[in-house]
């Protein structure tokens, strides 16, 4: 009894010892260091950056606090919340997050409890005795089922891999969100903006019907030729052709925005702020170039994604090292089900089971290259995510403080034409001016509220696309209280 307590206390020292070695070496990770690629970028388009009231982060701002038009905050609320798009980018996390959550759960062993009951008869002839006999054997038992020990970091790297990957998705959720902000954005700055043209094109209408009216009557007691009545009536149907394709600017417009919210256009909603009312604040600072690296989802996905193939290479690097996985139970067996967990019915095993690597040097070499190869990729995109969010923080600036100017003077240009339009008016009805330079009057200045509509929409959405080039549009107020972005909580 003695002698087999001493062999059960050495294999389960040797047991120890083996699982300490297996910790120790765990420690190994085959994985290169990670650093942070260098990308030269070009800053001096920031010029046009402002930083007055610098404690006015785009990052940091969300979009309830940006935007001031209550009905276009009820429509972003309502495309949040409904948009496909961004219950896909969703899930997508969702489901991500449950794969990472699968390949962690490799770092440990996993333990199952088991029963069993056999029962078999066995012939008389195998006896070599007169009659057959029936035998029972019952057990329970825990066991850890081909559990690999982490020698060379393979699995930790596959975790740290998933986990990156999870990091990655939610970052293009984030940018999803950003996106759909700035775009429903600009889609009510459409729908507005070829309202406000259907509007200045009725009013071109509704005056040209006048004057097609009195050329009419002055035809018909002979003061003016027939000339005249067709011009008068030719710019008539002109105008209404502008009109329709006005209206349908307006509709198509709608069912953009209508689209984008993911449901109806709701029937209930507030009235909206002027044109010249959308905005919180008058200027968006637009920070040091360095912020972007840290609060643009796209730069932060596309370094996860580097994190995510560095983690793979030292996963593909472990393959070629030979792997352990164990294999153990412990538990209790008897032949009667009475006397299952009493008396000295302990059973045991233990079966360690070594791989080595012979003949596949090929296709392990081929899989590191390959993940290798798949790092570059991620360098290269996340150099591209960063010159491409300087370019367009850089566009963006300039456009903004262009428009800003080009509108001014278009608004005055715009004035000065509808003050010249009534003057000429009033040097018609004198009988000063023909008919004919007062139209060309009218064309000039229905021409110039166009042009002045598109400078104010090409700013506003110059304004839009500022804030999200910042990466501002994730914090937003839930059940009354603020919720930050990822960025932000950092």
């Amino acid at each position: 009894m003695t002698d087999g307590k001493s062999t059960m206390v050495a294999k389960l020292s040797g047991l120890t010892v083996t699982i300490a070695a297996a910790m120790v070496l765990s420690a190994c990770n085959l994985a290169p260091k990670y650093q942070q690629p260098q990308v030269f970028t070009d800053t001096s388009d920031f010029k046009y950056a402002t930083q007055a009231n610098s404690d006015i982060k785009a990052y940091d701002l969300g979009w309830q606090e940006y935007f001031a038009d209550p009905q276009l905050k009820q429509l972003i609320a309502l495309a949040l919340e409904n948009n496909r798009d961004l219950r896909l980018a969703a899930l997508n996390v969702e489901a991500v997050e449950k794969q990472y959550r699968i390949q962690r759960a490799d770092l440990f062993p996993g333990i199952n409890a088991s029963g069993s009951m056999s029962k078999s008869r066995t012939a008389a002839d195998f006896r070599g005795a007169n009659s057959s006999a029936v035998s029972k054997q019952y057990s329970v038992g825990l066991g850890v089922t081909s559990y690999e020990l982490d020698l060379w970091g393979k699995i930790r790297n596959l975790s740290d891999a998933a986990l990156n990957e999870y990091f990655s998705t939610r970052e293009a959720r984030d940018a999803a969100q950003i996106s759909l902000v700035a775009t429903v954005a600009k889609a009510y700055y459409a729908e507005r903006f070829a309202n406000e043209a259907m509007k200045v094109s009725q009013n071109v209408l509704n005056t040209r019907e006048k004057s097609y009216r009195l050329a009419d009557l002055k035809y018909k007691h002979g003061v003016s030729n027939k000339i005249d009545l067709r011009t008068a009536e030719t710019l008539v149907e002109s105008a209404k052709a502008d009109y329709q394709s006005q209206l349908r600017a307006r509709e198509q417009a709608r069912n953009a925005l209508v689209t984008l919210i993911g449901g109806n256009y709701p029937s209930e909603i507030v009235a909206p702020a002027g044109l010249d009312k959308q905005f919180v604040y008058a200027s968006l600072p637009s920070g040091l170039p360095s912020e972007m690296l840290l609060y643009r989802p796209d730069i932060r996905q596309a370094e996860y994604n580097l994190k995510a193939a560095n983690a793979n290479i030292g996963a593909a690097r472990a393959a070629f090292f030979p792997s352990i996985s164990l294999t153990g139970t412990i538990g209790s067996g008897s032949v009667q089900l009475d006397n299952l967990f009493t008396g000295p019915n302990r059973t045991w095993s233990f079966m360690p089971q070594i791989n080595i690597p012979l003949f596949n040097w090929g296709a392990n070499k081929a899989g590191l290259d390959l993940t290798r190869v798949r790092k570059e990729i991620s360098v290269t995109q996340y150099e591209q995510a960063v010159q491409d969010a300087f370019q367009d923080v850089s566009d963006v600036l300039v456009a903004n403080a262009t428009l800003k100017k080009q509108y001014a003077s278009q608004l005055k240009g715009t004035n000065a034409e509808l003050d010249r339009n009534r003057l000429m008016q009033m040097r018609v009805d004198h009988g000063i001016a023909d008919s004919l330079t007062m139209l060309d009057s009218q064309r000039q200045s229905y021409a110039a509220q166009l042009a002045l509509l598109g400078v104010q929409q090409q700013w506003l959405n110059s304004r839009v696309d500022l804030y999200k080039v910042l990466g501002g549009g994730l914090k937003a107020y839930q059940d009354g209280q603020v919720k930050q972005s990822p960025a932000a909580a950092k």
